[in-house]
């Protein structure tokens, strides 16, 4: 890897404690608001980044046989408190699939298409690093999220 491993689960750490601050904050109800047509909740952007890191680090990075409706994440609402609990649980895998990762190997699979990865073979050590790119995009479009929330709310 070009970072190190503490490096790498840092960052990814940052962003996904950044997104479940975010859903924290706005809390049940506004958590699940979409304040545009077309555009996702916060609730459904987390569980998003929830599927990446269990479809990239857990399947094709450490082979765990892993079930992902990604078109539902989008879709996804529900309690805050549950969502929050599957983000520690992720945290707890990812960086027990990031500890163990061999970089330069091979994925443990071919991504499926529909799934939006890069455009080019990855080894794990790219899959991780895709990991990170979506959580960090997914932040920063949170945060953007949660702002256009507090905005409709206070309107």
């Amino acid at each position: 890897m070009v970072i190190s491993r503490d490096d790498y689960l840092y960052f990814a750490g940052r962003a996904l404690d950044g997104m479940a601050g975010i859903v924290a904050e706005l809390g049940d109800d506004l958590a699940n608001v979409r304040p545009l047509p077309g555009a996702n909740s916060a609730y459904a952007l987390l569980t998003h980044c929830l599927g990446v890191v269990g479809y990239w680090a857990g399947a094709l990075v450490s082979g765990r046989e892993v079930t992902r409706d990604r078109a539902a994440e989008f879709t996804a609402s529900g309690p805050v408190a549950l969502l929050l609990a599957r983000v520690e649980a992720a945290r707890e895998q990812l960086a027990a699939d990031v500890l163990a990762a061999d970089p330069d190997a091979p994925l443990h699979a071919v991504p499926v298409s529909s799934f939006q990865g890069p455009a080019r073979g990855l080894t794990r050590g790219g899959a991780l690093f895709h990991v990170y790119e979506e959580l960090a995009q997914h932040h920063g479009q949170m945060e953007i999220l949660r702002d256009a929330i507090r905005a409709g709310a206070r309107s």
